[in-house]
């Protein structure tokens, strides 16, 4: 007997995508701006409680310029959880920067504030030079943000909150992406919303946000003719992705409450292997579980 096929992370659509699309193609807007980008914007920043945002291609050109705008140059340093997706690192390389990993705790699964404290002091001593941490909230799980906040402010330097599997989750009442000076979202395939691709960048600070923008439409200087005083990417969100956006965002909350469901199912089904753990879950901090993972069976 063939066993039905169960897919990993297969999108759904609530219906609303095909009516904010046909929006879009009627008003004409199909190029990387337009008023479903600036509307997906500012209710992402409802949502989450993100002061800005600015709607762009992916999750990886998000944390690109979150570490352009803090000025991470060649020859730094910036440290990464070593538990991740390799975009979490690779932005790092574009800008001529070095990947520094931390392992992880084992009560979040995430960045480890003890070990990064002891990294960013290790790192000063043999006379590196450390510019900003990216603190991971891993399958959806909230990192310590309260302690690895306190070690980057003690050694000064930058922190970024890399939430691209984190929509819908709360650390201390406080959505993931909004606690650090910037934080990243992604619409991929496979997170909690999917854009099909595409990013976003949070921040609380208007002038970092609009400085994204700018490096994002390819640092088009403003003058009546193409002019370009620094070098630019081609990062904005195209104004149909974000009508997508705009309506899987509107069951943002069904989504995550299918995912506790699932996950409960799973722990529930599973608790009585010996040996077998998983990762810490809802509801407090709230996450989305965007995947339901358990570590290496081990003696206990």
């Amino acid at each position: 007997m063939q066993s039905k096929r169960i897919y990993l992370s297969p999108p759904h659509m609530c219906g609303k995508e095909q009516e904010f699309v046909a929006e879009a193609f009627a008003s004409g807007w199909i190029a990387p701006i337009g008023p479903m980008v600036d509307a997906f914007e500012k209710e992402m920043c409802a949502y989450t409680g993100a002061p800005f945002a600015a709607a762009l291609s992916s999750g990886t050109a998000a944390i690109h310029l979150a570490l352009l705008i803090i000025g991470v140059k060649p020859g730094d340093e910036v440290l990464c959880s070593t538990f991740t997706f390799a975009g979490s690192a690779f932005p790092i390389t574009y800008l001529g920067a070095a990947p520094v990993f931390v392992d992880s705790e084992e009560s979040t699964w995430n960045m480890d504030p003890r070990l990064l404290d002891t990294a960013l002091t290790d790192r000063k001593k043999k006379g590196g030079r450390p510019a900003a941490v990216i603190a991971v909230h891993l399958y959806g799980q909230p990192a310590d943000m309260d302690s690895i906040g306190a070690v980057c402010e003690k050694h000064g330097v930058a922190l970024i909150e890399d939430a691209a599997e984190s929509l819908g989750a709360f650390y201390k009442g406080n959505h993931t992406g909004t606690i650090a000076r910037f934080g990243v979202l992604s619409f991929n395939g496979n997170k909690i919303i999917t854009t099909s691709g595409g990013g976003m960048l949070l921040g609380h600070n208007g002038e970092d946000i609009e400085q994204a923008r700018f490096y994002a439409t390819q640092a088009r200087d403003t003058a009546p003719y193409y002019e370009h005083s620094h070098i630019g990417y081609n990062y904005r969100m195209s104004n149909i992705v974000a009508a997508i956006g705009r309506g899987q965002l509107t069951a943002i909350e069904d989504r995550v409450r299918r995912k506790h469901e699932i996950f409960n199912y799973y722990r529930a089904a599973l608790s009585d292997i010996t040996g077998l753990g998983f990762m810490p879950g809802p509801p407090i901090p709230r996450s989305p579980c965007l995947l339901y993972t358990s570590p290496s069976p081990r003696d206990s």
